[in-house]
């Protein structure tokens, strides 16, 4: 880790949320957008933001691989010893309507874990960082997460909730990376998802919240592995330490169906 430009990821990723700013009005419908599959959403910033990230970043770092969402993934690499995880816009829907809750997930994975982790939230302002063994920090700020102690009224991001769910609603950005990062800084207690994702969505997200002090795994309790043969984790749980184990009995039996499907 000692030989890698830190200061020039973060410069680059930056500069790719800049180069998305470009295509992002707030409020307004952005033009050239398709389905790469029912429901999936991309637009050309998505893939000029890959283009771009992944031209310079194999520039730092040649000997890394790279696993990103719009690029091609050839799964022969899995297993290098560092790997780019990407996803050029996180939080696509958001994008596209003019929304502010996306952002630029940059991620270095060595040996199956992130190392070093970068949202970059440009309509937001905001620019997190995280390198494993330090402190997150968000605009300079250190992180400091949730400390919830009881899963019953915990804050989660979600668009509304039914009355017989003692849970407390807070906005909920379209990007889950940014999710995660709101328990990083103590603005909700819980983040869950129980269906199959990919690595590229959770994996800077994962470094920034476990060094501000959230517990982060997949949605049954597990490590979370990255890099793997397929590129996809089963959901993922980020919340305050205090509240996993609760959590994990409360959603791990939705994760378990959906696995059992895949």
């Amino acid at each position: 880790m000692a030989d890698i430009d830190f200061d020039r990821v973060i410069a680059i990723a930056v500069e790719g949320g800049a180069l998305a700013m470009r295509d992002w009005k707030l409020g307004e419908k952005a033009d050239k957008t398709w389905e790469k599959s029912p429901g999936q959403i991309v637009s050309d910033a998505d893939l000029a933001v890959d283009g771009f990230l992944r031209t310079e970043l194999e520039k730092l770092l040649p000997s890394a691989g790279w696993l990103s969402e719009e690029t091609h993934i050839d799964h022969s690499g899995a297993g290098d010893e560092l790997t780019w995880v990407v996803d050029p816009i996180d939080g696509t829907k958001d994008f596209v309507a003019g929304k502010i809750g996306w952002c630029v997930s940059v991620a270095l994975v060595q040996n199956e874990a992130p190392i070093f982790g970068i949202l970059v939230a440009p309509a937001k302002g905001e620019i997190w960082v995280a390198k494993a063994g330090h402190k997150s920090e968000v605009n300079g700020r250190t992180l400091v997460a949730s400390a919830c102690q009881q899963f019953e009224g915990c804050r989660v991001p979600t668009e509304g909730l039914p009355p017989e769910i003692n849970l407390v609603p807070v906005p909920k950005p379209n990007s889950i990376a940014l999710r995660m990062a709101m328990v990083a800084d103590d603005r909700a207690d819980f983040v869950a998802s129980t269906r199959w994702g990919h690595e590229w969505d959770i994996a800077a997200a994962h470094v920034i919240a476990a060094e501000a002090g959230a517990s982060v795994s997949n949605a049954l309790g597990e490590k979370l592995v990255y890099n793997g043969t397929h590129g996809k984790a089963l959901g993922v749980l980020c919340c305050a330490q205090d509240i996993y184990d609760d959590a994990v009995q409360r959603i791990g039996h939705y994760a378990t169906e959906n696995g059992a499907s895949h």
